[in-house]
């Protein structure tokens, strides 16, 4: 989809106060949950940064890790899926 970027996020958070927040927040934008702490999913750059910035208020910087990963085209059409893993669609329309 033109104008976005895939991205994988994951996280490490201690506290399940802001662990629960943090992955309300990644739904928000569109995540979509694959794995407890993995979420992947569509994002145009200002959304990312507005995510990003997001997630920096809701962490402990001192305690906590997240990371985002974006992937390129022919990165997508290299990952493999084992057992139940299945891909994300790329959305059409995405409102957030």
């Amino acid at each position: 989809m033109k104008g976005r970027t895939f991205i994988v996020v994951s996280y490490d958070i201690v506290d399940d106060r802001r662990r629960l927040k943090v992955a309300k927040t990644l739904l928000d934008f569109g995540g979509q949950r694959v794995q407890r702490s993995v979420y992947e999913g569509y994002i145009t750059p200002a959304n990312l940064e507005k995510l990003r910035q997001r997630v920096r208020r809701l962490i402990d910087e001192k305690e906590d890790s997240v990371r985002f990963y974006r992937l390129c085209d022919a990165c997508l059409e290299s990952i493999e899926h084992l057992g139940a893993a299945q891909a994300i669609d790329e959305p059409g329309l995405l409102i957030i």
